[in-house]
């Protein structure tokens, strides 16, 4: 359920090089009588019960009975694949609306699900960020506090998530929030791009974690830096290394994990610090 990464770890002006935790992330495609109707991004682990779970959250599966078996795919062509497809046999009598259960589907009767192949599908929309953006410590400091002031909702509500972007100055150019994460994210992407903003020298901060849908929009505006409170995930990591994107977990007073692409990062020099 977790893997080990590198990190460059900050602390005020100091940094060390150490290996971090990563709460895993992985694509799992969920079949019924073979075809795909969906894929959900999980931690592995316990896979035959989130799929029976998703099952009867749609209205599919109402008892144990109705599922007559539930086992990963054994006919893959890539390994990796192995463990991210779960095949589920109802019993007879049972006819799922497969159309309307499909959800986000990209797999093959192949089972080729992996974090390789979501990674190669968002590279083939856009590739690599070249562009060089560069931001300093002192600037990525200061943003938590930035949107936790311009977060009214959560204020109001205590129940709401955040997205914001600002210039790699540190400048805040707007804020919204939303219950989901990624709608907080669509927002601020959407806004700017009705003002007709461009999202060179940008940072895209949010107010939890960083998954891999996270580093997948901020590839599809092609933001170059992404930053948020909380940790990313493995396949988020992996996501943003293969896409030159550069990612901070962690950011929290004066501290905060580079997981990829450091180099956007400028630290003061130990003779510059206070």
């Amino acid at each position: 359920m977790t893997t080990r990464a590198s990190v460059l770890a900050y602390s005020g002006a100091s940094s060390l090089r150490r290996d971090d935790a990563l709460s895993e992330e992985e694509p799992l495609e969920i079949q019924v009588g073979g075809v795909p109707i969906a894929v959900v991004m999980r931690t592995p682990g316990h896979d035959a019960e989130l799929a029976v779970g998703f099952l009867v959250t749609e209205r599919v599966v109402h008892e144990a009975r109705d599922v007559v078996s539930a086992r990963h795919c054994s006919t893959v062509r890539d390994p990796e694949s192995e463990e991210n497809v779960m095949r589920i046999v109802l019993r007879e009598g049972i006819d799922p609306p497969l159309e309307q259960l499909r959800r986000n589907t990209y797999a093959s009767s192949s089972c080729g699900v992996c974090g390789k192949a979501s990674i190669e599908s968002v590279m083939a929309t856009g590739g690599p960020i070249s562009r060089g953006d560069v931001t300093t410590t002192a600037v990525l400091y200061g943003l938590p506090d930035e949107l936790r002031r311009a977060q009214r909702g959560f204020d109001a509500t205590g129940g709401l998530h955040a997205a914001g972007l600002f210039d790699t100055g540190g400048k805040m150019l707007l804020v919204r929030e939303d219950v989901g994460r990624h709608n907080a994210v669509d927002k601020v992407v959407g806004a700017h791009v009705l003002a007709s903003g461009s999202f060179d020298d940008t940072i895209l901060l949010v107010s939890g974690r960083i998954s891999f849908e996270i580093v997948q929009k901020a590839a599809a505006a092609r933001i170059a830096l992404v930053a948020g409170i909380s940790a990313p995930t493995s396949l988020a990591v992996r996501a943003a290394d293969a896409l030159a994107i550069t990612v901070v977990g962690f950011l929290r007073g004066e501290t905060m994990n580079v997981y990829t692409r450091p180099e956007r990062v400028l630290a003061p020099r130990r003779d510059e610090s206070p």
